[in-house]
């Protein structure tokens, strides 16, 4: 008995452990201020994009070739910075597609903190931008990337955008932590839900969903379920090889170039 007892105690000293460590965990400062130049993307301006709580989001702008292109809205992961992101917007860029790439308040020498909430803020301040610059609603398209996905959809669900494209989503943060910390009620623990699953229904915009198959950060199973709740008008690509990092590498801005030409025209 007294073994069991022992098991026990360090058993919810590691689930209390769990809880309190949660947020950085999932979030991953990085303070690099990058520069749109020296990442391959000279074209593009860097702003900070005052938020109402009275920080400045670090963003990375270019206007779009024409006043009824598409403008992305690009939404990062959990970890590196905007500028680790440069190359995965070159080819929008160069198809003369308006692109702002979106820094996180816990990274760039911002000064906050992450939660649900604050990203949030975050991704209205930008939308909030882009509509100061003139851009219609019906062009702006929500790109989230890996924990991005969670906030482009809630976004989506809130704004009447022209789509929304998913790159290796989820279907819920309780879902991704019970996947990894299996041992543990994590799916309870979790403060930050990310709950794109309540959300994705109410979204009235075309969604595109690309995964890949051998993700083993988000597994597969994870985008399929989100894009199985999604509404129509919807398309998925689920790339055999492909992983988290490099669906780049296997056409993902192809597909995307060509959801949008057959989708923002409808």
């Amino acid at each position: 008995m007294e073994y069991v007892a022992t098991a026990l105690i360090v058993y919810a000293a590691v689930i209390a452990l769990l809880y309190v460590i949660q947020r950085s965990l999932l979030y991953h400062p990085d303070q690099t201020i990058p520069d749109p130049a020296a990442s391959g993307v000279p074209e593009m301006t860097a702003l900070r994009l005052p938020t109402e709580d009275g920080l400045a989001l670090l963003a990375w702008w270019r206007a779009p070739r024409e006043p009824s292109s598409p403008v992305l809205l690009v939404i990062h992961g959990n970890a590196g910075h905007i500028g680790d992101r440069a190359h995965k917007v070159r080819d929008y860029l160069d198809q003369g597609y308006g692109v702002l790439l979106l820094s996180y308040r816990y990274n760039a020498e911002t000064g906050g903190s992450p939660s649900e909430a604050n990203l949030f803020a975050d991704a209205r301040t930008a939308v909030s931008y882009l509509r100061q610059e003139g851009v219609p609603d019906d062009r702006i398209v929500l790109f989230g990337e890996s924990l991005g996905s969670g906030i482009a959809v809630a976004m989506a669900a809130e704004f009447p955008v022209g789509a929304l494209v998913l790159e290796a989503p989820y279907s819920s943060m309780p879902d991704m932590a019970q996947h990894h910390y299996w041992y543990a009620p994590a799916r309870w623990l979790v403060r930050d839900r990310f709950d794109s699953m309540s959300r994705i229904g109410k979204v009235s915009a075309p969604i595109l969903v690309i995964h890949g198959e051998d993700d083993t950060v988000i597994p597969l199973k994870f985008g399929r379920r989100l894009f199985e709740a999604a509404p129509e008008p919807k398309q998925a690509h689920f790339l055999p090889e492909a992983r988290h990092n490099n669906l780049i590498e296997y056409g993902m801005a192809g597909l995307v170039i060509e959801f949008l030409s057959r989708n923002l025209n409808r």
